[in-house]
C-alpha cells in the first residue's frame, strides 16, 4: 500500500510538473524573444537619435565617434545620404533580429542581434524551470513516503486490532493517529471492542450464574428425591401418601428450576426485563421452608419461620424464592444452629430476615460479601452477589443487617390492601 501511494502522488506530481513546466518554457520563450525584439527596436530609435543629433551640430559621423554608442554584441548599419554606410560590429550568422529606424534627415540605422543570443537565454530559463521542477518532485518524493507511513502504520495497527477483536482479545486501545477518517475507524473499533467485551463478560457471567443458581435447586431436588426413593418401598397407605407428597413437591421444585433457566436466559438478553408482581409472600417463605427441612433435618439442625402473616409483596415469585434458597443455603453450609426466617413490615415495605447461630460475616469482609468472587468460606462467592442483582432486579435490595450473628434482610415493595369502601 505504501508502494501505491507512493507511485500515485509522484504521477500527479509528475503530471503537474509537466503540464506547468512545458507551459512555463513556451511562455517564457515567447516572453524573451519579445523582449529581444523590443531591445532591439529601443536600440534603433536610440542610434537614430544620436546620428541625427550629430548631423544637426554639424559632426561628422564616423565609426570612431559612434563606436561608444554602439551597444555590445550587437551590428549597427548606418546610412547617411552623401556617404559611405559604416558598419560596427561583429555581423551575426544564421538567423538574427533585426530592426531599422529612418531619422529626419534621410539616415538610417539598422540594427542586429544573432538569435543564438535569445536562445541561449531560453535555454538557462529552462535549466532554472527543469532544477525548480527536479526540486518540486523530490520534495513531493519525500512528503509522499512520510504520508504513506502516516497513513500505512495506522492501517497496519487497525488490522492488527481487528485480527485481536476477531480472536477474542476485546480491550480497546484507544490510539489515535490524527487522520480524521483514520480516527473515525479507531472509534468504531474501540467501541466494537467494548461492547464485544461487555458481551463476553455477560455471557461468562450468565454461566457463572446458571451453574450457582442451578446448584441450590438442584441440591433440593435430590434431597426430596432421596426421600422419595427411600419411602417407596413402604407399604403402609401414610407412606405412599408420603410419597406422592415428596413426589409434588419435586415436581413443583423442577418447575421452579425450570423458571430459573428461563429467568438467566431473560437476563442475559435484556438484564433490566422484569416481571414482577403482586404475590403472597408467605407462600413463597413457607415453600423454602418446607423444601428445605429434610436438608436441616439430615444435618440435625432446623429451619422454622415467623413474623407478620398476610403480607403481600411485588416482584417476582421464582426471583424471591430463588434469593431465600441462596441465604437458606449460605446458612446450612456455612452457618450452625437453628436458621430463622422473620417476615415484617417497615414503611411501605416488606423485610424477610434470615438469621442462623454461627460464627456470621468476618469483620474483615462486611458488606464486601455482596461482591462477586469475595467469600470468608472458600466458596465461589457468586451466591449473595446473584441474589443481590435478583432482588434489585425486582427493585428490591438484599443487605447484611448484622454481621454476628448473620441477619440478612431482603427488602421488598409491599403492596397496601385498598381501604375499604365507607358504609353509608
Amino acid at each position: 500500500m505504501r508502494r501505491r501511494l507512493i507511485q500515485s502522488t509522484l504521477a500527479v506530481v509528475l503530471v503537474v510538473v509537466a503540464v506547468f513546466g512545458v507551459s512555463l518554457v513556451l511562455v517564457e520563450s515567447r516572453t524573451i524573444e519579445d523582449s529581444a525584439e523590443e531591445s532591439v527596436q529601443s536600440e534603433a530609435v536610440q542610434l537614430v537619435s544620436v546620428v541625427e543629433s550629430r548631423i544637426v551640430a554639424g559632426e561628422k559621423v564616423t565609426p570612431a565617434s559612434m563606436h561608444n554608442a554602439i551597444p555590445s554584441n550587437r551590428h549597427v548599419r548606418i546610412e547617411v545620404p552623401g556617404k559611405a554606410a559604416i558598419e560596427l560590429g561583429e555581423r551575426p550568422e544564421g538567423r538574427v533580429i533585426e530592426a531599422s529606424q529612418r531619422g529626419g534627415h534621410g539616415e538610417r540605422v539598422t540594427v542586429q542581434q544573432a538569435y543564438s543570443q535569445v536562445q541561449d537565454e531560453v535555454g538557462r530559463t529552462v535549466l532554472i524551470i527543469f532544477a525548480v521542477a527536479l526540486l518540486a518532485v523530490g520534495a513531493a518524493a519525500v512528503l509522499a513516503v512520510r504520508q504513506s507511513r502516516l497513513v500505512a502504520a495506522p492501517l497496519t495497527d487497525l488490522a492488527e486490532t481487528a485480527e485481536r477483536l476477531g480472536s477474542g482479545d476485546p480491550r480497546p486501545r484507544h490510539r489515535r493517529y490524527g487522520v480524521p477518517e483514520l480516527d473515525r475507524v479507531a472509534d468504531v473499533l474501540d467501541s466494537s471492542a467494548d461492547r464485544i467485551g461487555r458481551m463476553l463478560t455477560a455471557e461468562r457471567r450468565l454461566a457463572a450464574d446458571a451453574s450457582h443458581q442451578l446448584r441450590t435447586p438442584l441440591t433440593a431436588l435430590s434431597m426430596r428425591l432421596e426421600e422419595i426413593i427411600a419411602m417407596a418401598d413402604a407399604d403402609d397407605p401414610g407412606e405412599r401418601d408420603s410419597v406422592k407428597e415428596e413426589a409434588t413437591i419435586a415436581l413443583v421444585q423442577v418447575e421452579r428450576l425450570t423458571d430459573v433457566v428461563q429467568r438467566l436466559l431473560t437476563n442475559s438478553r435484556d438484564p433490566r426485563s422484569g416481571s414482577a408482581i403482586s404475590f403472597d409472600l408467605d407462600e413463597v417463605v413457607k415453600q423454602q421452608s418446607e423444601e428445605w427441612k429434610p436438608a436441616y433435618r439430615n444435618a440435625g439442625r432446623a429451619i422454622v419461620h415467623s413474623g407478620k402473616t398476610g403480607l403481600r409483596a411485588v416482584g417476582t415469585p421464582g426471583a424471591v424464592a430463588q434469593v431465600l434458597a441462596t441465604l437458606i443455603e449460605n446458612a446450612l453450609m456455612h452457618g450452625a444452629g437453628t436458621v430463622a426466617l422473620r417476615t415484617r413490615v417497615t414503611g411501605n415495605q416488606v423485610v424477610v430476615e434470615v438469621t442462623d447461630e454461627g460464627p456470621g460475616v468476618a469483620p474483615s469482609l462486611g458488606s464486601r460479601v455482596f461482591e462477586r468472587t469475595v467469600s470468608g468460606h472458600n466458596s465461589t462467592g457468586l451466591g449473595l452477589a446473584v441474589a443481590r442483582d435478583l432482588a434489585e432486579a425486582d427493585g428490591g435490595r438484599l443487605e447484611l443487617l448484622q454481621q454476628h450473628p448473620p441477619v440478612f434482610a431482603l427488602f421488598l415493595s409491599r403492596e397496601v390492601p385498598d381501604d375499604p369502601a365507607p358504609s353509608a
